[in-house]
């Protein structure tokens, strides 16, 4: 039996300096595990029964990071599944994109020790899964060809 997760990819944009593109001033919210190996990742947990997938993103979200639905802008036409096994078990998480509205306070819950607003590069390096570096890259892309 297949393991569902959902969470959100939050982003916010940082003012363009003169020399820059607007694609330097994305940056990416990560969260830091405060079990296992402390890997670095958006915000996600298990979908809780009579959910959604949705619902359950954003309720992930308000936990973990103490955002609230109000405070991000859901991005339309971006949907990702990340496919892989956890525990012995598949595993499915399913992503959306969303923007914070402003430079909200991050609240982190137990679950987590640390977070970082990283440019793609660096949000990259810190997410040591391929799946997920790739999926960074793809909402990178995704984003860049929206302006």
């Amino acid at each position: 039996m297949t393991v569902t997760a959902c969470g959100l990819i939050i982003y916010r944009r940082l003012q363009p300096v003169a020399s820059s593109t607007a694609a330097d001033g994305i940056k990416y919210l990560l969260l830091q595990t405060s079990y296992g190996t402390h890997h670095w990742m958006p915000p996600k947990g298990h979908v809780d029964p009579r959910e959604d997938d949705l619902q359950s993103a954003f309720r992930e979200t308000q936990e973990e990071a103490g955002l609230q639905a109000s405070q991000l802008t859901l991005v339309q036409g971006y949907k990702k599944e990340l496919h892989y096994p956890a525990r012995g078990k598949p595993k499915t998480v399913v992503y959306w994109l969303a923007e914070v509205k402003n430079c909200t306070e991050i609240k982190l819950s137990e679950e987590h020790q640390a977070l970082c607003w990283l440019k793609l590069e660096d949000a990259c390096k810190f997410a040591e899964y391929e799946d997920m570096q790739a999926m960074l890259k793809d909402v990178h892309q995704f984003l860049c060809s929206k302006e």
